[in-house]
């Protein structure tokens, strides 16, 4: 609350969060959409996803490094859209190794092949852009990439000979030899390409994200980062191509023997950093980040097989879980009630709304990052709305401390709560930060509880301040709640304050006048003033 109680306007802030819920209502249940939040692999099952790691340009075994390394990266690749809830896990070592990828949800194919061709990444000038069919008829199918050490006549003819709309030119998963020319196709098989020697890696671009334009206006856009290597490297090349023709001042960002996008250089790019626009939705501009700042594995890696798995957790198991959630919230809710009567009402409501908004995010970012609620996500969830009743509990028994040291009802309602939200948000910034650390160093189902911890805790705070908070005020100034009645929770009878105390309206507004800190004295005083004079 800021400035004086006199200046608090609760209905302004109950209003505007009635808005906020109908728009986050609509949001959710908008038709048409998924109105169910994504379950993860614990109680819906999924797909797994076995991958055989090779290296690249030798014979010799994957050693457990690159193992280590290849796994960080897919799960960073998985959980690059959110917290998906998926598992990364390995199976033995050297060469009989494995990487075992569980994915929530049973249509996750598309998945699957784009973990798996995550292998090579890198930038190569265009040499040559044409449509996707062949010019020449060739005599046997070729597959991308076809490469040579120069731009001699063979490749030229592969070039021509290269049919990007059949399908088997376009599986990608073959990691192309930087060193050497290279003709290819996109990964859409829309276009093929003849494409110079690469003169940036992917292990040299230090970030990549999917954002808009900061100046506004334009739609999606991916911005890039490099190490020293890379920008000094992208100066050149920029610098050198930037003047050319059309396609020569196009650089293809190949992944897999595959074209992801081939912008063009605007101007020479001197300081490490560029931006690549286009016709891009929020959805293409995330998934070629993604393949930007993950897409450089030390190995490649073979699909060895596709299963459907079971949930670990049987479907008795889940409705238990939410019958005991439902049990324990009804117990807590009776107790509120009983002991604190009007205010445990608020209480109960509160959480109700608490719920509300809890689900409605659950849904909305399912559909939006990939969120997956799995059992540990639910008892964070859960450990979350304990600590929002305890927000209501430090809030009343410090109204009644105020109560007990002499102030009215409708006084103590106000400065009860300046007293109480130091200790709500303390509270809440504890189980936050908690949630935050365990957040970072956590993964799996580990890191969906702190995710669904640190989301609660705010949705706590949010109720708290602009639901609970300005819903007491507006009771505490009703003639029925100044009586004190047994109804209200705060009887002074129940307290075991005894004294018949009569408070007028007057020291009332002198009382709250001081809420508002030392700057508002002059105002008490004037208010006593008044007070006597009458």
């Amino acid at each position: 609350m800021a400035g004086s109680a006199k200046g608090y306007r609760p209905w302004r802030v109950l209003i505007a969060l009635t808005i906020a819920m109908i728009g986050l209502g609509v949001w959710t249940f908008w038709p048409g959409l998924e109105h169910a939040p994504r379950l993860g692999l614990d109680l819906q099952g999924g797909t797994q996803v076995t991958l055989i790691p090779k290296t690249v340009g030798s014979q010799e075994d994957v050693n457990d490094d690159q193992l280590n390394q290849a796994v960080e990266i897919i799960r960073q690749r998985v959980d690059g859209t959110g917290v998906s809830e998926a598992e990364v896990t390995t199976q033995g070592s050297g060469a009989g190794s494995a990487i075992v990828v569980s994915v929530p949800g049973v249509n996750q194919q598309k998945l699957g092949e784009q973990i798996a061709t995550t292998a090579m990444l890198d930038f190569r000038p265009v040499y040559a852009l044409t449509g996707p069919e062949a010019t020449t008829k060739a005599k046997t199918p070729k597959r991308p990439p076809i490469e040579s050490a120069t731009n001699n006549a063979a490749l030229q003819q592969a070039f021509a000979e290269l049919d990007c709309t059949n399908k088997d030119n376009l599986s990608g998963g073959t990691p192309d030899d930087p060193e050497k020319w290279v003709v290819t196709c996109s990964q859409e098989g829309d276009a093929k390409y003849l494409l110079e020697p690469a003169f940036i890696r992917g292990t040299e671009v230090t970030n990549a994200q999917a954002q808009l334009p900061q100046q506004g206006g334009g739609g999606w856009q991916v911005t890039l980062d490099f190490d020293s290597k890379g920008s000094a490297a992208l100066a050149e090349a920029s610098k050198s191509m930037v003047n050319k023709q059309a396609p020569q001042n196009q650089f293809a960002i190949v992944l897999d023997g595959l074209v992801q996008s081939s912008p063009y250089f605007s101007e020479a790019i001197l300081g490490g950093q560029a931006s690549i626009n286009g016709n891009f939705t929020h959805e293409s501009a995330t998934a070629l980040a993604n393949v930007l700042k993950y897409g450089a594995l030390p190995v490649t890696l073979e699909i060895a097989e596709i299963t459907t798995v079971s949930p670990t957790l049987g479907e008795d198991q889940l409705k238990a879980g939410i019958v005991a959630g439902v049990i324990g919230l009804l117990l807590t809710s009776v107790y509120l009630i009983f002991y604190y009567r009007a205010l445990g009402v608020i209480s109960v409501v509160s959480l109700f709304i608490t719920g509300y908004v809890t689900y409605a995010l659950f849904v909305i970012l399912g559909r939006s990052t990939g969120l997956s609620l799995t059992l540990a996500g639910i008892a964070g969830a859960i450990i979350a709305i304990g600590i929002t009743v305890d927000s209501f509990i430090v809030y009343f028994e410090r109204m009644r401390d105020e109560i007990r040291e002499g102030r009215s009802l409708r006084v103590a309602a106000e400065t009860g709560w300046i007293r109480a939200r130091g200790t709500i948000l303390a509270g809440d910034f504890v189980s936050l930060l908690g949630a935050v650390v365990l957040y970072y160093l956590s993964i799996g189902n580990v890191r969906g509880f702190a995710f669904m911890l640190g989301l609660t805790t705010v949705i706590d705070v949010a109720i708290a301040f602009w639901f609970t908070r300005p819903l007491v005020a507006i009771l505490a100034r009703t003639k029925w709640f100044e009586k004190g009645g047994e109804l209200t929770g705060m009887s002074l009878k129940r307290m075991g304050i005894h004294e018949d105390r009569d408070t007028s309206r007057a020291d009332d507004e002198a009382e709250l006048a001081l809420v508002g800190g030392p700057s508002d004295e002059e105002v008490a005083r004037r208010a006593r003033r008044e007070a006597g004079e009458v």
